[in-house]
């Protein structure tokens, strides 16, 4: 299968976020041929280089997000009245104060028109900056029905909100498109993550019905309003945006890949279709933390067992003010136990300057012995030794994706204490203590139960490491990934007519799923839980019947999978009632060719 790998400020870019990620899921699925086609956000991803690529990575595109460009194209009096018509629609849709159906439908409808104008005329990097798109989008505020936080937008505002907007529609002027040196050449587009990143696979399913797959471990949405920034009348219109381009691509995705049910809550809530959505955790590397799980008692070493360690970026996300206030409580009666803060360095401009107001309240809060701290701020080794470190691994965020951190130290067999944001209690399970967030004494007192109870920290311990290994492994991801791919491929008839047909002419078989001749959309999968792509078809219940007047075979009587080893079921895709027909090998019908039931095109 040939993937396009959409990906945004990620893979293959060294100091992407999901660069780790995209990279096991390509060197893990190497049957798969892979092309990349990678959004920059800015200098930073440059600068840092890329990975090493393997070898079925056949191709990598690249298009930079950060700056305006201008193609130098001029577009004619018909096609300037196309552009305005449609950003008149985009704009009435974003400032709208009814984000109901009909704004969806009149934004899915200027979405595509832009689509189809930027790939018959040309870029529209200058048109969607133009008078004309600062016009539409200040007529729309002004307009009855519009959203109250807008009405009192400014040039300067329509300004900034007209540069961001063409930056996140940059991917409808790029080259990425073509029929066979492009996305249309693909069998499947996965995107990670969505938004602007799966904006390309939105038109390759409009331009060549190319399947869509969206994966978000962290919601690009969710994302975007915690980063959102400008005054209120900017802030209101990107975010409606934004939620209609997310309603968007989660009404053309075939599957949605959430990393956690928080991030599915999300999803849902922004139009996601449930029946669409499959939660699949993030892989870990178990190796790295072997060593230390497999010594780990779930008490750490004698030095240790008396020790708080803490592993992190040191941002305010994480809360490290209230971990140093409870710290100190924890100290006072057990005067003993130690904390070890352990930091990477920060993504964020402020990173430094919170890490010394952090440091100089633990020197207001805590007895100075240069000697013995009880607390100290190191910088971080190896993730493995930092986990070691200490018996109690604490968590003290605000705000939380997916833990990462966590399932880090739950791989090291390590008890934890956290606090209940993001997908913190999905991931312990009942492994684990969790606390209120920004309560210095509810945190202080999970502490001390497991540092005083040796005993139920081995076993929570010990727990937590065999739930990590159950759930949050690369091996588990992989598995996921490889069957929803399947399934998506077995589910789609071939879209190119030359591929129907073998080097000698002849049909290939179930190059056309049976489906494809039935009404409506169907599904199918086996009735157990393996990964082998399976064909929709009623098996004819009478012998009788599998031949009409003429003697002839009738198409699909018998269905495809009658002739593959083990019990198929097929059914109605959706939720409906309508009952399900299993197939089994055929046991006593005379034995009919396989090419007999692949049709050579759509009927």
């Amino acid at each position: 299968m040939r993937i396009g790998l959409l990906t945004e400020g990620g893979y293959p870019y060294a100091s992407g976020e999901s660069r780790v990620w995209c990279d096991r899921l390509v060197r893990g699925l190497a049957p798969h041929t892979f092309d990349v086609y990678a959004l920059s956000r800015g200098a930073r991803d440059d600068d840092g280089g890329r990975l090493p690529l393997p070898p079925q990575i056949t191709s990598v595109r690249t298009a930079a997000l950060r700056a305006p460009a201008d193609d130098g194209r001029s577009h004619g009096r018909r096609d300037r009245r196309r552009f305005a018509a449609h950003v008149r629609q985009l704009a009435a849709a974003v400032c709208s104060a009814d984000e109901g159906p009909a704004a969806r439908h009149t934004f899915a409808e200027a979405l595509y028109g832009l689509a189809d104008l930027a790939r018959e005329r040309g870029g529209l990097y200058a048109a969607l900056r133009s008078e004309t798109a600062v016009r539409a989008l200040e007529s729309a505020c002004r307009a009855p029905g519009a959203r109250r936080s807008v009405h009192g937008a400014t040039v300067t505002d329509l300004l900034d909100v007209t540069g961001r907007l063409e930056r996140a529609l940059r991917p409808l002027s790029l080259d990425w498109y073509g029929e066979r040196d492009g996305l249309g050449a693909a069998d499947l587009c996965h995107a990670v993550p969505g938004g602007t990143a799966a904006l390309p696979g939105l038109l390759a399913k409009r331009f060549f019905g190319v399947p869509l797959l969206v994966t978000e471990y962290g919601v690009h949405l969710r994302a975007h309003y915690l980063g959102s920034h400008g005054n209120p009348p900017v802030r209101a219109l990107l975010a409606a945006f934004h939620r209609l381009l997310a309603a968007e691509v989660y009404r053309q995705a075939a599957v949605i890949t959430p990393g956690n049910t928080h991030a599915r809550r999300w999803q849902e809530k922004c139009g996601a279709d449930p029946a669409r959505l499959r939660t699949v955790y993030p892989g870990m590397d178990a190796e790295r933390f072997a060593a230390v799980g497999e010594a780990a008692d779930g008490a750490g070493s004698a030095a240790d067992a008396r020790t708080l360690v803490w592993v992190g970026r040191a941002e305010p996300a994480k809360d490290l003010v209230t971990l140093v206030q409870a710290f100190a409580e924890v100290h006072a009666q057990e005067p003993a136990a130690r904390l070890r803060v352990i930091t990477a360095p920060g993504r964020r401009p402020d990173s430094a300057a919170y890490l010394a107001h952090c440091q100089e309240l633990a020197a207001r809060l805590l007895p100075a012995d240069p000697a013995d701290p009880p607390l100290s701020f190191e910088t971080l080794g190896t993730l493995a030794e930092a986990y070691a470190a200490g018996g109690v691994s604490v968590l003290s965020s605000v705000v939380e994706g997916f833990p990462v951190g966590l399932v880090e130290a739950m791989l090291c067999g390590r008890a934890t204490v956290s606090t209940d944001v993001g997908a913190v209690v999905e991931v312990i399970g009942g492994t684990g203590l969790v606390v209120p967030p920004r309560n210095p004494r509810a945190l202080a007192d999970a502490c001390l139960a497991l540092l005083r109870d040796p005993e139920r920290r081995a076993r929570l311990g010990a727990a937590a490491r065999a739930r990590a290994l159950e759930l949050f492994t690369v091996e588990q991801n992989l598995a996921a990934f490889r069957s929803i791919y399947l399934e998506l491929l077995s589910q789609a008839p071939v879209r190119r007519d030359a591929e129907a047909v073998n080097a000698a002419g002849d049909p290939v078989p179930f190059a056309h799923p049976a489906e494809a001749f039935l009404a409506g959309h169907w599904t199918c999968r086996p009735a157990g839980r393996g990964t082998t792509p399976a064909w929709a078809g009623r098996p004819a219940d009478r012998h009788a019947e599998a031949v009409n007047a003429a003697g002839d075979p009738v198409p699909f009587a018998h269905p495809a999978e009658a002739f593959l080893a083990g019990h198929w079921t097929c059914r109605p895709a959706g939720r409906g009632t309508t009952p399900a027909w299993a197939g089994r090998p055929a046991d006593r019908a005379p034995a009919r060719p396989v090419g007999a039931h692949a049709g050579g095109g759509r009927g």
